[in-house]
Formats: structure tokens, C-alpha cells, sequence
């Protein structure tokens, strides 16, 4: 039940800085989205030792946990675009594709990156 509330409290916490993040991306009329205002917030919050890690990580990970469940209502909402994906689904499947797979090599690249520097620093 603890685990729960954390989970739930943490959860709040990132949601509330994902919406002061848009709110500030608004205001200031930035050409950022607010979610990647609010990446950058909560790292720099991280490394200035504000934010503690153990205050994100239960509700963070629950998130990560469950993200394909996120991803379901724009997956079912292509379905009423029909004549786009008999038109041009091919290039969207494609596009969709190359992306993916840009997405997975840089990942890869980037944590054998940092699991390389953690090696070298255990040295």
C-alpha cells in the first residue's frame, strides 16, 4: 500500500512539472514542446542535487513500465484516417520504419557510450 501512495505521489510530481514545463513553454512563446522543457528541467533538478533520484524512480519506472499503454489511443486513432494509409501507407509504413530503427541504433550507441565511461571511472 506504501509502495502505492509513493508510486501515485511521484507520478504527481512528474506530471506536475510536465504541465509547468508546457505552461512556461507557452508563455514564453518558445519553439520547444513543453516536454522536452520539462527533460531538461528535471535533469538539471537531478544534477544540482535538488531533485532526488529516489523521489522519481518507483513512479518513473511504473511509467516506463506501462508506456505501450500510451501509445494505444494514436494507434487506434490512424484507423479513421483509411484513405491516407491506402494512399500513402507504404511511405508512412517506411518513414515509420527508418525512424524506429534510427531510434534503436542511436539508443544503442549512446548506453554503450555511457556504459564505456562508467567502465573507464570504475577503473
Amino acid at each position: 500500500m506504501v509502495a502505492a501512495y509513493k508510486s501515485t505521489v511521484q507520478i504527481g510530481l512528474l506530471i506536475a512539472i510536465a504541465s509547468i514545463s508546457n505552461l512556461l513553454a507557452e508563455w514564453l512563446h518558445l519553439p520547444i514542446p513543453g516536454s522536452i522543457i520539462g527533460l531538461i528541467v528535471t535533469f538539471i533538478l537531478l544534477k544540482m542535487h535538488v531533485l532526488k533520484l529516489e523521489w522519481l524512480e518507483m513512479g518513473a519506472s511504473f511509467l516506463l513500465a506501462e508506456l505501450l499503454l500510451f501509445f494505444v489511443p494514436s494507434a487506434v486513432g490512424i484507423i479513421s484516417y483509411k484513405q491516407l494509409l491506402l494512399h500513402d501507407g507504404l511511405r508512412v509504413l517506411l518513414i515509420v520504419g527508418i525512424g524506429t530503427a534510427v531510434v534503436m541504433m542511436s539508443s544503442g550507441l549512446l548506453a554503450q557510450k555511457f556504459a564505456d565511461v562508467k567502465e573507464r571511472e570504475g577503473k
